[in-house]
């Protein structure tokens, strides 16, 4: 900072911006307003169709998202402007009032012409009176006078050039629409830069050099800092790709860093934190996060660090494991890891050695699921995150039949290649390496964490999230992920039964397509318009054959996680249907073209068909087992008790099929008094079977949920005959038994046909 700029320095240029970005707030304050109560309200409650479905309603939740961005941007452009418009006046004022004092003990300030200045004592020639009463000063007063004034200088320049820095790091941040990035004003914002490059400095050490001290050092500032837009990009670009994934290999290389033994503990929040630094950073678009994603992708399939024996992929995968990453840096990663795979394994048809190049006693994974070893288990758990990118990586082709593999299948009587989607490569064919987590056990954190990827993918929302009433329609992309989802288990059940674990997951998809299943169990795949009616669907179907979605359910009912998600589902489901067909609001050209018991019937049978099925399942998992396995599927409804309570929609996909009907508001804010609430809290209320007596009698826990399900189909009809005051209310436990009682039997006749395959008997009294 010039001494004369700051001394006649002059702040209406700065007094203007200042009130002309708060008037920008002010406006754009009115715009999000109208974005978020108009624009993304009125988008929700839309009835879209068609390719608007699936694209336009989507344009606009993001276009109205843009407006709170663009707020919060604005916001923090003013606040560091008037900030440092405040901080420069303040250093202007102590300037002008040093120089004043100076003149008073005859010390003169002088600018010498090239930004600097000079401090002398003025020899005035009273001082020679014996009575002058001038001030004295010595040669110690210029020193401090002169000190004193270039702290001022040092102040005011460190205000206005790190000002500069975060205005420009801000601007960097994207190419277009707004970063997210917020401050209150230039010291934090200056602060988070600073810091970032001090962190970036340990990190860049050799981790042999690394005393405990920094380490706690470098982990508390990533922990607090890991979601800071600017802190992240400065410490990502600072430290470098190349630096960045040697820094992970060397750190866990054996043996340890001596000093670091007593931290070996907290590694893995320091994993936690250094992954969720650079998924922030990798939302940046300057051109050094472009050059280290760019850098990070190019050394996937190259060797890093000193000692470790892991190649890229292997270091940064591990890192992936937390955090929102940007899903073009995935989709590109992905790509290239798909590559390597490839090329490590000739072509799939040897994944399980293909990334056993990890050092001896090197564990790149800190979290005890498993060594890490295997790149595609960090990458899955990262796609988890991001739906988007999970929907383009599981669609993209794995190999082509033009290419040379050992993948084939029967076609025509004649065995030929097969062409593989990234999603058939890794459900179906991967052989997955075999691992171990922290205590010497099998690992299956690998095929858990793909069905974590898969149900962000099939369903457009992170997974253990829900859907919400912004949560997009599905699109094509997605329905055929579900198609092949639910194919490939009818084709071989035991890609789900041998691995439990994923049905979690995989119940959570289907619960959110419960439209589209009971649309098969309908025969809906020939396209019957009427059915389409029936079970309304907001964007693209996913079309199933009936005979898949039999065998899925039932392959899915055999674990408890998976029959509580799609159990609970369908019965909020099928309570919304019947409250969506009856409503007197409902348009005609929307209407199902038949009479109420008709409509009543035929959606307690499809809803009686689904729980029969599951039933099977349920039967086949529990019936000749200890009591224990029962308790299994009480403890995961109550499970679904615990995480329905307050979102019934939310939990179940409902959002996503009546996003267009006036049920809808209710519904997904969840709020007590609907009729899927009501049909919910009985559920919960009902006891399990006993399976004592079920174990001896399979006929016995089969009446049971028979029952069960024509009580709730019952308690749903009854609840909206009373709501629309309904004239048919006294006929509707009838016709709810009877649907019941057909899908039941339904899910009989279609457990005969399959009895062979699933080594299971038909449960009696069918």
């Amino acid at each position: 900072m010039d001494f004369d700029a700051l001394r006649f320095a002059r702040f209406g240029q700065l007094d203007d911006t200042v009130k002309e970005w708060s008037t920008a707030v002010r406006n754009l304050e009115e715009l999000n307003k109208d974005a978020q109560d108009g624009l993304r309200g009125k988008a929700i409650k839309a009835n879209w169709a068609g390719i608007n479905a699936n694209v336009t309603r989507e344009f606009v939740g993001k276009t109205a998202s843009e407006f709170g961005d663009a707020l919060k941007q604005a916001k923090t452009l003013r606040d560091i402007i008037s900030d440092t418009r405040d901080e420069l006046k303040e250093s202007h004022r102590k300037l002008v009032e040093a120089i004043e004092r100076g003149l008073k003990k005859n010390l003169t300030v002088v600018a010498t012409g090239d930004g600097g200045f000079t401090v002398s004592m003025n020899v005035h020639p009273d001082r020679a009176g014996a009575e002058s009463k001038l001030p004295d000063h010595s040669e110690a007063d210029v020193t401090a006078f002169r000190d004193e004034i270039q702290r001022i200088l040092n102040k005011a320049t460190e205000v206005d050039s790190s000002a500069a820095r975060v205005l420009k790091a801000l601007a960097d941040q994207t190419d277009y629409g707004f970063s997210g990035a917020s401050y209150k004003d230039r010291e934090s914002a200056a602060g988070a830069l600073k810091k970032a490059e001090e962190l970036a400095a340990l990190a860049k050490q050799d981790p042999g050099d690394l005393s405990a001290k920094e380490f706690d050092i470098l982990n508390a500032g990533l922990k607090r800092y890991s979601g800071d837009e600017l802190f992240s990009q400065r410490f990502a670009e600072k430290l470098g790709a190349k630096n960045t994934l040697d820094f992970w290999a060397d750190l866990n290389v054996l043996p340890q860093n001596p000093d670091l033994r007593s931290r070996v503990d907290q590694y893995d929040e320091l994993q936690k934190n250094l992954g969720m630094t650079l998924a922030t950073a990798t939302h940046s678009d300057s051109r050094g996060m472009v050059e280290w994603k760019r850098d990070t992708i190019d050394l996937g399939g190259q060797l890093v660090g000193k000692g470790s024996g892991a190649v890229g992929f292997q270091v940064m995968s591990n890192l992936m494991r937390w955090g929102n990453y940007d899903d073009e840096f995935l989709k590109s990663y992905g790509s290239e890891l798909i590559k390597t795979e490839k090329a490590r394994s000739d072509n799939g048809s040897n994944a399980a050695v293909a990334w056993q190049q990890a050092g001896a006693g090197s564990y790149l994974n800190r979290t005890g699921s498993d060594t890490g070893s295997d790149p595609m288990t960090g990458f899955m758990k990262a796609l988890s995150n991001s739906p988007e990118a999970a929907t383009d990586f599981f669609s993209k082709d794995f190999v082509t039949t033009d290419e040379d593999h050992n993948f084939t299948e029967e076609r025509n009587g004649k065995e030929v290649k097969r062409g593989l989607s990234n999603f058939d490569y890794l459900f179906e064919e991967r052989d997955w390496p075999a691992d171990a987590n922290s205590k010497g056990e099998k690992s299956n954190a690998g095929k858990n964490a793909m069905a974590l990827a898969l149900e962000a993918a099939t369903t457009g929302h992170a997974a253990g999230q829900h859907p919400t009433a912004e949560t997009p329609q599905h699109n094509a992309d997605q329905a055929k992920l579900v198609e092949s989802l639910v194919a490939s288990i009818s084709d071989d059940p035991t890609r789900l039964t041998d691995h439990s674990y994923m049905s979690d997951s995989i119940g959570q998809i289907t619960a959110e397509y419960l439209p589209d299943i009971n649309r098969a169990t309908a025969d809906a795949d020939s396209g019957n318009e009427s059915v389409a009616k029936l079970f309304p669907i907001d964007g693209e179907a996913a079309e199933m054959k009936r005979s898949d979605v039999t065998r899925f359910l039932v392959t899915l009912g055999q674990s408890p996680e998976g029959y509580a998600a799609v159990e609970v589902g369908q019965k909020a489901y099928m309570a919304n249907l019947i409250d969506y067909h009856m409503s007197p609001d409902l348009p005609d050209e929307k209407r199902y073209p038949h009479p109420a018991e008709d409509t009543i019937r035929e959606i307690a049978r499809r809803s009686g068909e689904v729980g029969g099925s599951l039933a099977i399942g349920r039967q086949e998992s529990v019936l000749g087992t200890e009591a224990e396995k029962m308790e299994d599927y009480e403890h995961s409804m109550n499970q679904r008790k615990n995480f329905s309570s307050g979102a019934i929609a939310t939990a179940v996909g409902v959002s996503t099929s009546f996003v267009a009907s006036p049920l809808a508001g209710a519904v997904i804010g969840g709020a007590t008094g609907t009729v899927s609430s009501l049909v919910l809290e009985q559920l919960f209320k009902q006891p399990e079977p006993d399976v004592q007596d079920a174990g001896q009698d399979a006929a016995v826990l089969w009446e049971a949920t028979e029952v069960q399900n024509s009580t709730l189909s019952r308690i749903a009809a009854e609840s909206v005959a009373a709501k629309y005051e309904a004239p048919w209310a006294d006929q509707a436990e009838e016709w709810t038994r009877q649907g019941t009682r057909d899908g039941f039997n339904d899910a009989a006749i279609a457990g005969h046909r399959m009895a062979g395959d699933l080594e299971s008997e038909v449960p009696p009294g069918s």
